[in-house]
């Protein structure tokens, strides 16, 4: 049977392999300080990212870029229609609406406050984005104190017999199972950004973002 103690003997080798540069490599990426333009676009990767390839929406983000702020929300749906996006019209619907957050972007993600506060407001505030989505948007600006809990992790994590994988992942739950990888972070000492890439890679072998 697998062992948390297993877990943490797994993400200790990676730390010891090449990987851990390819780690190292994106935290540096996202720690860098990031106009308006670049935080939306950001931001429209991780509402693009609900139910999706990480993979497609990267082409679709480098595609776009800040035509995220410039085509209307019927011509960005044909966009990523064209992209083979699941949900263009929803997606697009999402986009334009959190438009309106663009100029106050850089105030709400660098005022200070914490992870778990902004991610609220977030949360609160941005139609589309659920914990998931918010806690990976805010790890993809520079913030290292938030888990990206996606159905990748939650099966790493249960063929670890770390936790049952649940059926719904209501806040609560979310919020318990970010509990538990900031316990495993603490003990590899590592940031949960960090912790994140290397358990994103043991269950699919890459370092995306």
């Amino acid at each position: 049977m697998m062992t948390k103690l297993n877990l943490l003997d797994s993400v200790k080798k990676l730390k010891k392999s090449k990987i851990r540069s390819l780690v190292d490599a994106r935290i540096r990426e996202f720690s860098k300080k990031k106009n308006r333009h670049e935080l939306f676009s950001e931001l429209c990767f991780c509402l693009l990212t609900a139910n999706s390839s990480a993979e497609q929406c990267i082409r679709i983000q480098k595609e776009l870029g800040e035509m995220f702020c410039s085509l209307s929300e019927k011509e960005l749906a044909t966009k990523l229609m064209q992209f083979g996006h699941r949900f263009p019209n929803t997606r697009a619907r999402y986009i334009a609406e959190a438009r309106k957050h663009i100029n106050s972007l850089p105030e709400i993600t660098g005022t200070g406050t914490s992870g778990e506060r902004i991610r609220e407001w977030l949360v609160r505030n941005v139609k589309g984005l659920g914990y998931k989505e918010a806690s990976h948007f805010l790890r993809n600006i520079g913030c290292e104190d938030l888990a990206i809990v996606d159905f990748h992790i939650m099966d790493l994590l249960a063929s670890y017999d770390l936790i049952q994988r649940p059926k719904t992942l209501t806040k609560r739950k979310y919020l318990e199972i970010e509990a538990m990888l900031k316990g495993i972070a603490r003990a590899l000492r590592l940031t949960l950004a960090e912790l994140d890439f290397y358990l994103w890679y043991m269950e699919t072998g890459k370092v995306l973002k």
